[in-house]
């Protein structure tokens, strides 16, 4: 199994202490964070697109290639690209460029997006989004494998023998991707015989698991191999301590901080109480021994060979963070890692 730490870049007041930092601040902190995750030891980094309030994570091009100068190691993850939004020419322009900044470790999650606010700015319809997020993929998808495309686009100008530059180092690159409740983006996933991205952080985990069976009937459907697929899958929230009192004790002014942000919104929580979060969510809070059963439960519901944690301390302190990271690190990956196989094609570029 592999392990990513992934970001949104939420923007907002920190849940126990109410302070805020400032922008410059939050994303040096991103940075920060990356470079911990390559510190110890994690297979990738993901940093999340969106263009709405709470976030400030509208230019994941800009900060993948600035950590990219910064890591040797470590892959590189979009977590999601929202291609829907995105002109695919402009989209591919950029992550071919931030593919040979990164020396071939960058991987992209894509996604049509969520959020009215960001639709609005892109004057995007919840009715064309799908359709959107499918034709940009496909160019996008073209373009990877052909710089010089003709195609007859409905949603940007149509591409008649154009070319576009510059040539990507990865031919093709791995794209995965982003589901959250959607059977079309599962589809367009099994369709081309990519692997899959399950969201898994805001409800129990049966429609999570309804999705991802529904990917499996499509990929077979759709002639692939069983032995070639990959799923991965999110975590709702991580904090391990070596043993479960202190993990709960700990955590807790987190969740509530967190419940009085959603609360504030307006938004109706999944899990009102911690005890409810910790049993039925896919948070990964406990012991180690707690955490690894947790993962095997999931795992099998899910057969994922990746997991993603949040790269941010959330409302941890800066040393609560990085002593539940290398735990993890210590006690935790070397089981999973033995225990749960690897994507069926290890862990590298495409070819690899």
């Amino acid at each position: 199994m592999r392990f990513l730490t992934i970001t949104l870049i939420v923007h907002a007041p920190d849940p126990v202490t109410g302070r805020q930092k400032s922008t410059q601040d939050r994303l040096r902190e991103v940075v920060d964070n990356a470079l911990l995750a390559e510190e110890l030891g994690f297979d990738g980094f993901g940093v999340g697109e969106r263009h709405e309030r709470p976030f400030i994570s509208s230019a994941p091009t800009v900060v993948l290639s600035h950590l990219a100068a910064l890591t040797s190691r470590i892959r590189l993850f979009t977590a999601v690209t929202t291609l829907s939004l995105l002109d695919p020419v402009r989209a591919f322009e950029d992550y071919a460029t931030l593919d040979h900044l990164a020396d071939g470790r960058l991987e992209l999650i894509i996604g049509k997006g969520n959020g009215a606010a960001q639709r609005e700015l892109f004057s995007v319809t919840p009715e064309d989004q799908w359709d959107r997020n499918a034709e940009s993929y496909e160019v996008f998808r073209q373009l990877w494998r052909n710089n010089t495309i003709t195609y007859d686009t409905k949603f940007r100008p149509p591409l008649l023998d154009a070319e576009v530059w510059p040539q990507p180092y990865q031919r093709p690159i791995r794209i995965w991707h982003g589901s959250a409740t959607s059977r079309a983006s599962v589809d367009l996933a099994a369709r081309y015989g990519d692997p899959l991205f399950s969201a898994n952080v805001t409800t129990p985990i049966e429609p999570y698991a309804e999705l991802i069976r529904y990917y499996r009937e499509r990929w077979a459907h759709y002639g692939h191999a069983p032995a070639t697929i990959a799923v991965g899958a999110g975590s709702a929230g991580y904090y391990a301590a070596r043993n479960s009192q202190d993990a709960i004790e700990a955590y807790h002014p987190v969740f509530e901080g967190q419940l009085a942000f959603q609360q504030r919104l307006g938004l109706q929580p999944a899990f009102p109480t911690l005890e409810d979060f910790v049993e039925r969510s896919s948070a990964l809070i406990g012991s180690p021994a707690q955490v690894i059963d947790k993962v095997h439960r999931y795992h099998e519901q899910f057969g994922h060979t990746v997991l993603h944690l949040h790269a941010d301390a959330g409302g941890l302190t800066d040393a609560q963070h990085r002593e539940s990271l290398e735990l993890f690190q210590s006690d935790i990956a070397p089981t999973l890692r033995r225990e749960i196989p690897d994507p069926p094609w290890g862990w590298g570029g495409p070819g690899q």
